[in-house]
C-alpha cells in the first residue's frame, strides 16, 4: 500500500512537471509566432515604402529623360561637325549647362 501511494505521488509530480513543461512550450511557440508576425508586418511596411520609392524614382527618370531629349535637340555639342571627338572641352560643356 505504501509503495502504491509513493508511485501515485511520483505519477502526480511527473504529470504536473509535464503539464508545466507543455505550458512553457506552448507559450514559447506563441511568442515565436508573435515575433514572426511582427517581423512580417515590418517587412510589409518596408516593401510598401520601397515600392513607393521605386515609383517616384521611375517618374524622376522619365522626367529627366524628357529633359535630356529636349536638351539634345538644342545642344551645340551634338550638332558640331567635330562630334567624333570623345573628350569634350570643359568650356564647351559648361556652355550647355543651365546657369
Amino acid at each position: 500500500v505504501f509503495q502504491s501511494h509513493e508511485e501515485d505521488d511520483r505519477k502526480v509530480r511527473r504529470r504536473e512537471k509535464n503539464r508545466v513543461a507543455a505550458q512553457r512550450s506552448r507559450k514559447k511557440q506563441t511568442q515565436k509566432a508573435d515575433k514572426l508576425h511582427e517581423e512580417y508586418e515590418c517587412l510589409e511596411q518596408e516593401n510598401t515604402s520601397l515600392k513607393r520609392e521605386i515609383g517616384k524614382l521611375t517618374d524622376e527618370m522619365k522626367h529627366l529623360s524628357e529633359v535630356l531629349k529636349d536638351h539634345e535637340k538644342i545642344c551645340p555639342l551634338l550638332h558640331c561637325t567635330m562630334n567624333f571627338v570623345t573628350i569634350p572641352r570643359p568650356d564647351a560643356l559648361t556652355s550647355c549647362l543651365p546657369r
